[in-house]
């Protein structure tokens, strides 16, 4: 006995329990490879990536804001949601940044494809800390069937929720950030904001080549289906597909060089030239410090104000 409140769950109900949500999440994997844009057609692998400004040309609250202040501004809110302690103000965050999302108009399922990135390592924190949390006076403990030693810690369990709910809010708010903008709008402002130059043309010159390598991918692909390939589990398609990868790494570096050279023919000494002309206005400043402050009135209610999940 440890002296704190103890739940005692049955084996009937912990297998149950788990069988029902190993159901559900069968349910939801087989429902996303059924659907219509599953990312595959006549057997073709997804090579698909969307890119991160493919909706920079739309209007919104976060389309208008000068990309500067909107970068500075967003990041201090994200620090400060990562700053929280409680979980009732992480999810008041969580709404925030799902209302910020809609208003930029942005497509749901590109952020819940952000978020289903993320999912395979933020459940880890859900699985893993309610069981090695440190124990606190009063807390409730829940005692699993095959896990005697390992009581659940319920306090560990809502410190787990929190980060997730934190992590998923941040990644929500990388949505208006950074795809409300063209990347070399967003490149440029970070390089007024003191970012290093050289990293930018290398995130540039990676996001503008990843569709290029990935064409070069589709086209390869589609030559060995014509002459008959068929992928499957043995050594031949090891032997093709390692090919098929040194090949395309060969072609990569021949054209990474002329990529290169054509850059150097182009007058290329180590800085892109660029006509982007930022100006803030009083209304940019505004949005700014609209979202400095909702950053932190949300620290401040969240160390001064009691809340149900202590």
């Amino acid at each position: 006995m440890t002296g704190n409140p103890e739940i005692h769950i049955s084996l009937a109900a912990f297998i149950g329990t788990a069988a029902g949500l190993a159901g559900v999440a069968l349910l939801l994997l087989t429902s996303h490879r059924n659907g219509p844009d599953n990312g595959r057609h006549h057997g073709e692998p997804n090579w698909s990536v969307p890119a991160i400004d493919a909706y920079a040309d739309l209007a919104s609250f976060f389309h208008d804001w000068d990309a500067r202040l909107k970068i500075a501004a967003l990041f201090l809110y994200s620090f400060a949601v990562a700053s929280l302690h409680s979980l009732f103000w992480s999810l008041a965050a969580l709404i925030i940044a799902i209302a910020a999302l809609i208003a930029s108009h942005l497509p749901l399922r590109r952020a819940l494809t952000r978020l289903a990135a993320m999912s395979g390592f933020l459940a880890m924190f859900l699985i893993i800390i309610p069981f090695t949390a440190a124990p606190k006076a009063g807390e409730t403990l829940i005692f699993l069937p095959a896990l005697k030693n390992f009581p659940f810690h319920v306090d560990g369990f809502f410190l787990a929720l929190t980060i997730v709910i934190k992590a998923c809010t941040i990644a929500l708010m990388m949505e208006p950030l950074l795809g409300t903008a063209r990347l070399p709008v967003t490149l440029q402002a970070l390089s007024r904001l003191g970012l290093p130059d050289t990293i930018g043309q290398m995130v540039l010159l990676t996001h503008r080549y990843i569709f290029v390598f990935l064409h070069e991918m589709k086209r390869m692909y589609r030559g060995m289906r014509v002459r008959g390939f068929a992928p499957g589990t043995n050594l031949a398609t090891l032997h093709t597909m390692g090919n098929f990868f040194g090949m395309l790494f060969v072609r990569s570096f021949d054209r990474t060089q002329r990529v290169y050279d054509a850059m150097l023919s182009r007058g290329y000494n180590g800085r892109f030239p660029t006509f982007i002309q930022f100006r803030s206005t009083a209304k940019d400043w505004a949005k700014g410090g609209l979202w400095v402050m909702i950053g932190l009135l949300l620290l401040l209610l969240d160390r001064i104000m009691a809340h149900p999940f202590n």
